[in-house]
């Protein structure tokens, strides 16, 4: 069965070192790409589809035309000094990143076995164990590929590596149940309360994601909620109260983690192939992150600002 689980491969768009935001300690956080939800705020829409793609950064680009030279497919061509990509002709065969000094182009997404990324996870055991920090599975959404998950936290509780789980928790609830058997900590990402509200801004309604809440504080497990505020969207007192009497609900969960809303990920949909949608909003201000705290201290001890 170990042996099993080391082959089982997934698909990964980065690893991050000694992160610090994401769970308790010093951690590795393993992003999986593939994302059921299409949240229009998106950090990392680079992880939305469930596929290796192809990156560019228009703005490194020197339009030296040794991408299109590299191009056995002939999939690139240069129009006006500048490479355009034929995304039927591309086989994400990387040459064109491999010859691109800028370091414009990149290929997204790799898939991994479990092996491999224990073997970039065992690195770092020595920072876990002297900070309290552990690996955190992100993404994306891990829960889209359970049996990559499972193998990873089997192999970290053979190793005694503590676990965090970064999820929207929109998925089946028996996935949801076997990952909460193994995982120590989740970490969940709540929008909003309002179902149809979620759905407009995320693509899905918000009710199997409170249901598996739930199961998962039914679990016992421990459990932080967060939010990221995005203005207009989900910071309306209402909505901010409504939330809070939902995380008092939960066993296990006494933190809040309110997350101003970042703009990074709207420079990063430009690199994409496919066509992204971001909110074009600005980040909350100190003001208004202080009185959101405040709001939600009434609900549970401990609120912290910024993950």
């Amino acid at each position: 069965m170990t042996i099993m689980e080391l082959e089982t491969k997934g698909l990964v768009f980065d690893i991050k070192k000694y992160a610090i935001h994401d769970g308790p300690g010093i951690r590795t956080t393993v992003f999986f790409k593939g994302c059921p939800l299409q949240c229009l705020w998106c950090h990392n829409p680079e992880s939305w589809k469930f596929h290796v793609e192809l990156g560019f950064r228009k703005s490194r680009c020197l339009g030296c035309g040794q991408c299109a030279e590299a191009c056995s497919r002939e999939a690139i061509s240069l129009v006006e000094n500048r490479p355009v990509t034929d995304s039927e002709k591309c086989i994400l065969c990387g040459r064109c990143v491999d010859v691109c000094l800028a370091g414009a182009r990149q290929i997204i997404g790799r898939e991994m076995a479990v092996s491999e990324v224990m073997a970039e996870v065992e690195r770092d055991v020595i920072f876990y164990d002297q900070s309290g920090g552990g690996v955190t599975f992100s993404g994306g959404e891990p829960l889209m590929q359970p049996d990559f998950l499972l193998a990873l936290l089997n192999q970290c509780r053979a190793r005694n590596i503590h676990t965090a789980v970064d999820t929207s928790c929109y998925a089946e609830p028996e996935i949801v149940e076997s990952v909460a058997e193994r995982a120590d900590l989740f970490l969940c990402d709540l929008k909003h309360m309002n179902n149809e509200m979620h759905e407009r801004f995320t693509g899905v309604g918000n009710n199997l994601i409170l249901e598996n809440i739930r199961r998962i504080s039914q679990a016992d497990k421990k459990i932080v909620i967060r939010i990221p505020i995005i203005p207009g969207f989900n910071d309306a007192t209402a909505n901010i109260e409504a939330t809070g009497k939902f995380a008092a609900s939960l066993t296990g969960a006494g933190r809040i983690d309110i997350l101003p809303f970042n703009r990074g990920g709207i420079e990063k949909s430009t690199r994409l192939t496919g066509e992204i949608k971001s909110m074009q909003i600005e980040t909350p201000g100190e003001d208004k992150m202080s009185e959101i705290a405040k709001n939600l201290s009434k609900y549970v001890c401990e609120i912290n600002i910024g993950g």
